[in-house]
């Protein structure tokens, strides 16, 4: 589709959303990336300018989006004189067809941070371009962002209560207005109706009153079947039954609870070289992590050979990513005795530490853990430690690079440091009660796979991949994680990084406050 240089803007932008949505009718079903942790956390550079991006995606489809972007200062990367965004589809022909951009607003005080508000008008695999204009030059980086209605929102009391005043005032007005028509209306002026015009007029405002009852009534039913509708399209998560066979095999099977009829369970694609990547935490001192990989064996099946398993509690998320570039994280809870497996091999791993200490009681009293100095440090077994270089309490809802150090026997930076599974490091972000789990990598929240459809589009335009924090050609002994905490609590974050062919894990407990 081409568009004329006379044609109007508003015209051209009309035409594009058309697009757009015609387009995403064909699109697949739409998935939710972590557990209770909405919000998408994303590093990366659109040319030579080195972006820091946070998406809130709205609660309910069709709603807004909002975002910031925070530019590295200038002299690093250049000076950014503006951004626009645009959002598109993830795949299929509307990606092709990208709307008119929105300029985003640059601060007045902080010439580094810009913010701005997107339309998301359907579900579906979105992405949202960012074009970046400043002293070198144009660059480009898109960032996929997952679109479903995640809730359903009520209304306001406060708002409930005025409208529900301002309807009674209007019924009682109608049926005023009905009453005085039947019994003022043929008189002459200043004559006063008869008994049997007042006993008509009672009559009328008795019918117009249940005639104006049975149309809210029928009103109330149509808006409930609606509101059951709209209901069916808010996200139903895959569910997923783990069972351990006599020979030590665990055994995920995947349902789909019907949520849409175009969803599929056959269509996963690699992430990380991996279908799945399984992480069993044990509870409730989120003490054990073991970070697996089973097998698909079947559509909607997956197996694995146990390594050897301390008995306990365990809750498991397995995180999946379909042909779309969405990606899902499947949650269970199973009791597993002492299980003397295998070996850990390939990229399978696991970590220990002390029992995660409950911080609920100081949130919001600045009574959270206190950080030796040097920042918090973890113990390794084989000698290495590991360095967090942030404070350990944050405000919730806070966008920050949360970064850790890997240190060998002797205190220095490893000689031999390796990539896991193709990054520098793996992070895993838990709240203590398990309504929060989050996989984070260096690049962000946001799934490699869906990331490399994202900037496959922009090959020519920025090559968004070689620029993602872990995909470079050096391997430092220090990595950082985007991240915000979503809620106030305590939470334990698993850390992963590899050296020769060890994988060590080390683990961190934080305090999220309140959120500013």
């Amino acid at each position: 589709m081409r568009f004329s240089a006379e044609a109007p803007r508003s015209r051209r932008r009309f035409i594009a959303w058309l697009t757009v949505l015609i387009a995403l009718g064909f699109c697949g079903p739409v998935a939710m990336a972590h557990v209770g942790s909405p919000d998408i956390y994303a590093d990366g550079s659109a040319g030579p300018y080195r972006l820091f991006v946070t998406v809130r995606p709205p609660m309910v489809i069709p709603g807004v989006a909002e975002i910031e972007v925070r530019v590295d200062p200038a002299g690093r990367s250049g000076v950014v004189s503006g951004i626009e965004i645009a959002p598109i589809p993830l795949t299929g022909e509307a990606s092709r067809h990208p709307p008119v951009a929105d300029a985003m607003k640059q601060s007045t005080t902080d010439k580094g941070f810009f913010t701005g508000t997107l339309w998301i008008m359907a579900s579906g695999s979105w992405q949202i371009r960012f074009t970046v204009h400043g002293s070198r030059g144009d660059g480009v980086l898109s960032i996929p962002v997952p679109a479903t209605s995640s809730a359903t929102r009520g209304m306001q009391a406060g708002l409930g209560v005025l409208l529900g005043s301002l309807g009674l005032l209007l019924v009682l007005g109608l049926v005023g207005i009905v009453g005085a028509a039947a019994r003022d209306a043929q008189l002459p002026p200043r004559a006063q109706a008869r008994p049997d015009k007042r006993r008509r007029a009672w009559i009328a405002m008795c019918v117009a009153l249940a005639v104006i009852g049975a149309a809210l009534w029928f009103s109330k039913l149509w808006w409930d079947n609606e509101a059951n509708n709209y209901s069916k399209y808010v996200y139903k998560p895959l569910a997923m039954q783990a069972q351990l066979s006599s020979s030590q095999t665990l055994r995920l099977t995947i349902e789909d609870p019907g949520w849409l009829k175009s969803r599929r369970i056959d269509d996963f694609v690699l992430d990380h070289d991996h279908l799945m990547h399984l992480y069993l935490i044990r509870e409730p001192g989120l003490d054990l992590v073991y970070h697996l990989h089973p097998e698909q064996v079947a559509p909607g099946q997956f197996q694995l050979s146990l390594p050897s398993i301390a008995a306990g509690q365990y809750r498991l998320y397995a995180d999946v990513v379909h042909a779309t570039g969405f990606p899902e994280t499947l949650v269970a809870q199973m009791t597993l005795p002492e299980i003397q497996g295998r070996a850990l091999s390939g990229d399978d791993a696991m970590g220990s530490a002390p029992a995660v200490s409950s911080l609920q009681g100081a949130l919001g009293t600045a009574v959270c853990p206190s950080v030796p100095e040097g920042g918090p440090r973890f113990r390794l077994p084989d000698g290495y430690t590991m360095l967090w270089n942030n404070a350990a309490t944050v405000p919730a809802k806070t966008a920050q690079v949360f970064t850790f150090t890997l240190l060998d026997a002797g205190g220095k930076p490893p000689a031999d440091m390796a990539l896991y599974m193709g990054m520098v490091g793996h992070a895993a972000f838990v709240k203590d009660d398990g309504t929060v789990f989050a996989h984070v990598h260096p690049s962000g929240t946001v799934s490699m796979a869906a990331l490399m459809m994202a900037a496959a589009q922009n090959q020519g335009k920025s090559d968004a991949m070689a620029s993602m924090p872990g995909m470079g050609n050096g391997i430092p002994s220090t990595v950082g994680f985007p991240y915000g905490f979503p809620t106030a609590g305590t939470y334990r974050i698993f850390v992963q990084m590899k050296h020769g062919q060890t994988v060590e894990t080390a683990a961190f407990d934080a305090c999220a406050g309140p959120a500013r």
